[in-house]
């Protein structure tokens, strides 16, 4: 390891310096956190590193950071314990008792799981509604619980499944209700040296039905209302109830009088407007940003209504899941020898950048869309916001598509880097993709081009024959600064040879 530090030039960067260490085993990653009270954990980092880019991260134990002159920042952990490669705490398994999940598992596998979507609807609907599709394929179900968000998208799906999470730590495994993790805005029964390891969502008798819905500003956006709502249908009678609202408490509001309001009674129209508007009374909002408190609580009655009546009708009728591929999470963050670089030093990586292997020293702050971008001088990956909401940055990591202004180069380390250079053939021959966006005129300024173009690919080798609610949806989190999303639209048509339009019911 060398003490060159490499100079950094672009805002919304990690400023200060930590230390990196990336355990090989759930075992390593305990002892680390124990050994470093001041560290926080590194799963998918789409909260993390916008966290710490913005110096307000927390580390993950109650323990205060240590002050490190010249290297740590206020509040600012001083390690990060990077798990996102860990063996076995990734996928879903369903069996007659209910369904195991492992807390590394990409939200995008959730949104796209027939699995969930026949037992569980409400949790494959709230990881459908999850931020950009770039967000959902980085971002894990552990990480989006432990987070601690009153307007996390999953926990209120999973506080009316009943969910059960697995802790593992110093003193073994030991099991809690996901809603009796919540303790407040950013906070969680963790203790230090835990680490989330699996939830489980126990299976129920008789036919049952769920549903979320989210009201936010726009569609790849934190809630300003969320519902999630689980019935137990008995012919016309609803047998049990369960709902749970985020974005209007401190934590996760579980919707007991109204719950109570439902169970035992014949369903009706009169009887669900009263348990919404009761549900209503039940919330705390409050005046923020995205909206006023006033709005929030008249949009609840709205949504829990609305949410009771669909649940309803699927206790009956069954839903039909999203189209798509699961990401193979081992891939993207592959496990190498344990490592661990103190926060003054690099240690080198390997990577296979556009098919050529590539070797660099890197200190732990470094991104990987600035080593590509000012080290390998790969500039079609552009930077835009920084944290992760313009998706201009967007490159492929072992075949999956990621924010690199949202990963650490060092956890990149061993990976396949595909960006929009590697599109076109050696000869100049353009990719059927780019050639339908000149052909469409689907770019003006051509600023955010690049991660249209690669999130596109991936679209088409996910869903070859997208509608154009699925185009729109897939890309959501990609911004165009000039506002030529029809074009992009009639391009990625164009690009399948078809003009599908409509979408799932």
């Amino acid at each position: 390891m060398s003490q060159r530090r490499h100079d950094m030039t672009n805002s919304h960067l990690l400023v200060h310096r930590f230390g990196y260490i990336r355990p090989s085993s759930l075992q390593e990653a305990i002892a680390a956190l124990e050994k470093h009270p001041d560290a926080a954990i590194l799963a998918g980092g789409t909260n993390l590193l916008v966290d710490m880019k913005l110096e307000r991260a927390a580390p993950a134990s109650p323990a205060e950071p240590r002050e490190l002159p010249g290297q740590l920042r206020s509040g600012q952990p001083a390690v990060v314990v990077d798990i996102s490669g860990l063996p076995d705490l990734s996928g879903i398994e369903s069996t007659e008792s209910g369904v195991t999940i492992g807390t590394l598992t990409p939200i995008r596998n959730l949104a796209v799981s027939e699995a969930l979507w026949r037992e569980s609807s409400c949790l494959a609907e709230s990881a459908a509604a999850f931020g950009s599709t770039q967000v959902a394929m980085m971002g894990t179900l552990g990480g989006n619980i432990a987070n601690g968000s009153p307007a996390s998208d999953t926990v209120p799906a999973l506080v009316v499944l009943g969910a059960v999470a697995a802790i593992a730590g110093p003193s073994g495994e030991r099991t809690v209700l996901v809603a009796d993790l919540l303790e407040g805005p950013g906070k969680v029964a963790l203790q230090t040296g835990e680490i989330l390891s699996k939830v489980f969502l126990p299976a129920a008798e008789g036919r049952i039905g769920s549903s979320f819905l989210k009201l936010s500003r726009v569609k790849a956006d934190l809630a300003k209302v969320s519902v999630a709502a689980r019935l137990v249908r008995d012919g016309e009678t609803i047998v049990g109830a369960r709902i749970a609202l985020g974005s209007v408490g401190p934590t996760v509001v579980r919707a007991k009088k109204a719950s109570a309001m439902l169970a035992g009674r014949p369903f009706s129209k009169d009887l669900v407007l009263n348990a919404a508007r009761l549900a209503a009374s039940e919330i705390q909002p409050i005046d923020d940003v995205r909206s006023t408190a006033d709005y929030r609580r008249r949009a609840a009655v709205a949504l829990v209504h609305d949410a009771i009546v669909l649940a309803w009708r699927r206790a009956a009728e069954g839903v039909k899941p999203s189209r798509g591929r699961t990401v193979d999470r081992q891939s993207t963050s592959p496990v190498g020898e344990p490592l661990e670089v103190p926060p003054d030093r690099t240690t080198r990586i390997e990577l296979t950048v556009n098919g050529v292997r590539r070797e660099l020293d890197v200190a732990p702050n470094e991104l990987l869309l600035n080593v590509l971008r000012e080290r390998l001088e790969l500039t079609g990956s552009k930077y835009g916001c920084g944290i992760g909401e313009c998706a201009a940055c967007t490159v492929w990591m072992n075949g999956v598509p990621v924010l690199a202004c949202l990963v650490l180069a060092i956890s990149a380390d061993g990976a396949e880097i595909q960006t929009v250079e590697g599109l076109a053939a050696p000869d100049g021959t353009l990719d059927p993709i780019q050639q339908a966006f000149v052909e469409e005129n689907a770019f003006q300024c051509g600023y955010c081009t690049p991660g249209m173009l690669m999130m596109t690919k991936k679209l088409l080798e996910e869903i070859g024959d997208p509608t154009e609610d699925e185009i729109r949806d897939y890309l959501k989190g990609n911004h165009c600064r000039c506002t030529g999303y029809a074009s992009i639209v009639r391009a990625v048509q164009r690009a399948t040879g078809g003009s599908s339009t409509g979408g799932r019911e």
